[in-house]
C-alpha cells in the first residue's frame, strides 16, 4: 500500500541531529543560559515540534518574531519562556500577557503603550530592552553622542508600571565578516550595560551572541546564547570552520515517471535546455509551488542511487526533470535527495542566496516527518 507521506515530497526532520547541535553549541558557552530560535516555523522545521524538543533538551528560553508564533507554541503546551523579537502593537498587549510572552521594546513610546495595556489588564509585562549598536534596525540608537538620549530614555522604560525589565540585547550584523566591526558593537553594548548599571539599572539576562557570535567569538556569550541557524545544522557563512553541526533537514522527492527522450527534445517552459542526446530523465513531483527555486534551473543536482543528476530545463511550479541518463535499474518511485548535507549549502549559493532562505520558504505541502532514533515519531 503507498504511504501517503512520502508519495510525493517531504522534509525528514532528524531531531537526534538537533540535539547533537544543542549539545555541541551549548559545550561552546557552558555557562550561559540557551535561547533557541524557533521563529519562522523554526526555519521551516516546523516550530512546534522543534520547540518540544528543545523544552526536553532543557533550553532556557525560545524567541520568535511575531505574537502569533508564540501563541501557536502556548497551545501546543509548550511552557519555558518566549521572547518576541518583533513589534506587539500595544492593542495586542493582553494576549501577550495571556500566552506569558516577554516582549521586545526599542524606543520609549512602544513602551509607554505596553505599559499603559499592561496596567489596564492588571497584570506586569516582561520585556527585554533591545540596544541597536549597528544593526540600523530596531532598538535604543546607541552611538557616539546618542548615549545620553538612548540611556535617559532606556531608563525611563524601566521605570514605567506594568512592566518588568528582565533582560537587555543587542544583535550583530557582520559577526560572520567583520572582526572590527563587530568589536565596535560589542564595545558598545558592554558601554550601554555599564552605563545603565552605574545609573541604577542592572538586568537579570545580558544577551548579544547569534550563531555567527556564538561559533566566531564565545566571548561574546555573556549570560545567554540564542543560535538560529546553527541549531539547525549551518554556518552562517561560506567558508567558516564548522565545529561539527549536523543538518537537522534532509528533503525527498518521489521520482514520478522515468522518460526515454531522442536527441533534440525540447524541455519544459521556455525550451532553456536541448538534449543533445537520446536522454534518458526523472520527472520528480517538486517544483516552486514547493519552495524549490526557478533560479536552480539548468544548474543543481539531486541525487539518485548516490548520483548527482542534473536539472533539466527550467524548474515548474510542480515537477522538474533531471538527467538520469546511465544510472541502471532506475524507475518511477525511487527516491531523490534534494536537500541535505552538501546539496542545502550548493544549492544557496547558486541561487546567490544563504541555506536560511532555501529552508524557510519550504511550504506548506512538504510534508515534515520527524525522526528520533532512526523512527518516524510524528
Amino acid at each position: 500500500m503507498t504511504d501517503r507521506r512520502t508519495a510525493r515530497t517531504w522534509a525528514e526532520i532528524d531531531l537526534d541531529a538537533l540535539a547533537h547541535n544543542y549539545h555541541l553549541l551549548r559545550s561552546l558557552a557552558p555557562d550561559a543560559r540557551f535561547l533557541g530560535l524557533v521563529k519562522a516555523n523554526a526555519y521551516g522545521h516546523g516550530a512546534v515540534p522543534v520547540g518540544r524538543k528543545l523544552e526536553r533538551l532543557g533550553a532556557d528560553m525560545l524567541a520568535v518574531a511575531c505574537l502569533d508564533e508564540a501563541a501557536e507554541l502556548r497551545k501546543a503546551g509548550i511552557s519555558i519562556p518566549i521572547l518576541c523579537l518583533g513589534q506587539t502593537p500595544a492593542e495586542l498587549a493582553p494576549e501577550l500577557l495571556e500566552n506569558d510572552v516577554t516582549q521586545m521594546v526599542g524606543d520609549l513610546e512602544t513602551g509607554r503603550a505596553l505599559s499603559a495595556a499592561a496596567v489596564e489588564a492588571g497584570k506586569t509585562l516582561t520585556i527585554h530592552v533591545k540596544v541597536d549598536t549597528g544593526m540600523g534596525r530596531l532598538g535604543f540608537i546607541w552611538t557616539e553622542g546618542q548615549e545620553k538620549t538612548a540611556c535617559r530614555d532606556i531608563l525611563a522604560l524601566c521605570a514605567l508600571p506594568g512592566l518588568k525589565a528582565e533582560g537587555i540585547f543587542t544583535h550583530f550584523s557582520d559577526a560572520d565578516g567583520s572582526l572590527e566591526y563587530t568589536r565596535s558593537q560589542n564595545q558598545k553594548f558592554e558601554d550601554a550595560v555599564e552605563t545603565l548599571r552605574r545609573a541604577g539599572r542592572e538586568f537579570k539576562i545580558c544577551h548579544c551572541a547569534a550563531s555567527a557570535a556564538v561559533l566566531n567569538y564565545p566571548c561574546t556569550s555573556i549570560d545567554m546564547i540564542r543560535p538560529g541557524i546553527a541549531l539547525y545544522g549551518y554556518c552562517p557563512a561560506p567558508g567558516m570552520d564548522n565545529p561539527g553541526l549536523k543538518p537537522v533537514m534532509t528533503v525527498k522527492s518521489r521520482i514520478s515517471a522515468v522518460r526515454t527522450l531522442p536527441a533534440g527534445s525540447c524541455i519544459s517552459y521556455g525550451r532553456t535546455a536541448v538534449l543533445d542526446r537520446i536522454s534518458q530523465l526523472a520527472v520528480l513531483p517538486i517544483g516552486y509551488g514547493d519552495g524549490y527555486p526557478r533560479c536552480l534551473s539548468n544548474q543543481m543536482n539531486v541525487l539518485i542511487q548516490g548520483v548527482p543528476c542534473l536539472i533539466v530545463g527550467r524548474v515548474c511550479m510542480d515537477m522538474c526533470m533531471v538527467d538520469v541518463t546511465g544510472i541502471p535499474d532506475i524507475h518511477a518511485g525511487d527516491t531523490a535527495v534534494i536537500y541535505g548535507p552538501g546539496l542545502t549549502s550548493r544549492a544557496a549559493s547558486l541561487a546567490g542566496t544563504i541555506p536560511y532562505e532555501l529552508l524557510c520558504q519550504l511550504t506548506p505541502r512538504v510534508l515534515r516527518l520527524y525522526y528520533e532514533g532512526g523512527a518516524v515519531i510524528s
